[in-house]
């Protein structure tokens, strides 16, 4: 009888010690911090820097090129000034070739830049014959008003004015295109930027679904599973 009082009394001590172990292991549970808690605010910290090197990062302004490369072609008034214009052109349409691997977020920018750059050089090509042309027919008008030509003389003098002004006109109306696309383009930018943006809102409130769907899951299974007792077994002795 003594025997059985004994070994009841260690099997609801043990029994005690084993509660206290779990009601501890549940309270050290409880105050540790949760993993779907620890992700979130780790993503908004990343988020939080990579929003603060943005905003102080300069902002690469592609559109701008096209604009220099037009205007050094419309301040040329001799071929070579034309031919370093080109040359300005083509260099940085190597330059954005690069740029546009190393900042897949903007190619489509970059590439319609490439484009107007393009467009410079052939353009140049155009200004340089023109240029040819009339200083051919600068040379024709002088050699009339050497000869006392007067009125062939001044005919062949309005009628280069009237070239001038229409490649001059027209080349005011290669900057207003480039104006125009660099605008374009710069709105273009912002809503993919703010597709980005919105997808990336999407993803982040639908991961956490994941996860805590997951967890749910988890715990249901943990609920489920049998229980195995590990108290002591009682010794009846006579």
């Amino acid at each position: 009888m003594g025997s059985m009082q004994v070994n009841s009394a260690s099997t609801a001590g043990s029994w005690q010690t084993q509660s206290a172990s779990a009601i501890q292991a549940a309270e050290k549970k409880d105050s540790s911090p949760d993993l779907y808690e620890m992700m979130r605010d780790a993503r908004k910290k990343a988020e939080a820097t990579r929003e603060k090197f943005d905003s102080i990062k300069p902002k690469p302004r592609y559109g701008d090129v096209p604009l220099e490369a037009y205007a050094r072609l419309a301040r040329a008034r001799r071929p070579s000034e034309v031919s370093a214009a080109a040359g300005f052109a083509r260099r940085q349409i190597a330059r954005l070739k690069a740029a546009k691997q190393a900042d897949p977020d903007n190619a489509k920018r970059i590439q319609a830049a490439i484009n107007q750059l393009q467009k410079a050089v052939v353009r140049a090509g155009k200004k340089t014959r023109e240029l040819n042309r009339e200083k051919v027919a600068e040379n024709r008008q002088t050699k009339l008003a050497r000869e006392k030509r007067t009125k062939e003389a001044q005919r062949q003098r309005q009628e280069l004015r009237r070239k001038q002004a229409a490649r001059m006109l027209r080349e005011s109306g290669y900057i207003r295109e480039a104006e125009i696309d660099n605008r374009m383009q710069s709105h273009i930018a912002a809503v993919d930027m703010e597709l980005r943006e919105q997808a990336q809102r999407l993803s982040s409130s639908i991961q956490p679904s994941v996860e805590m769907a997951a967890r749910q899951y988890a715990a249901g299974d943990a609920a489920a599973a049998p229980e195995v007792s590990g108290g002591g077994e009682l010794d009846i002795q006579a």
